[in-house]
């Protein structure tokens, strides 16, 4: 299992961001056009990221070499709900390897402990069998899939939610050593 933690975004992470982007394998499932991407393009998401304090974008990162391997955020964090929605992509290379997994723990200890939030939402394509069975598998509890919710290239699809509370981490966390 690689070793890795969270880090700010630096702009040495954007070619290796626009990889996966670019990877059909992986941006057929985005609700946005990963084609008209360019480096500068995800230079410029990088430097503005840390202007809005409602979203939180951490580079996933080996720890030996500080190699990007992809991104995981909070994002639309609302204190007052004490809800944000999670976001995960990751680089070809870095899948199987548990890095997905133990980011997806660290940044709940970010949204939990941090920022004491009482709950972590993520919607996902209901097609996305392998990312569906990733939230799964982590800990997310499946809630409802909505019917025709998004339009991808003309289509409709299905979106399914999940999300994790607060007493669902801390029994996780009891069981789980997070780094």
């Amino acid at each position: 299992m690689a070793e890795i933690y969270l880090r700010g975004l630096q702009e040495k992470d954007a070619p290796y961001m626009l990889e996966w982007m670019k990877d059909p394998a992986i941006a057929c499932f985005f609700r946005f056009d990963a084609q008209k991407m360019t480096v500068d393009s995800c230079c410029d998401f990088i430097l503005k990221s840390g202007e809005d304090s409602r979203c939180r974008h951490f580079a996933i990162a080996k720890k030996d070499t500080d190699e990007y391997l992809g991104t995981v955020s909070l994002k639309q964090i609302d204190q007052e709900t004490g809800e944000a929605e999670y976001a995960i992509s990751t680089r070809k290379k870095a899948h199987g390897t548990g890095a997905a997994f133990q980011a997806t723990r660290l940044i709940w200890k970010v949204a939990f402990e941090d920022y004491r939030l009482r709950r972590v939402y993520l919607n996902v394509l209901a097609e996305n069998q392998r990312a569906n069975a990733f939230y799964r598998k982590v800990g997310y509890r499946f809630e409802y899939c909505e019917e025709n919710a998004v339009e991808i290239q003309g289509v409709r699809k299905h979106l399914n939610w999940y999300a994790i509370n607060r007493k669902q981490y801390m029994e996780i966390a009891e069981n789980e050593s997070f780094k």
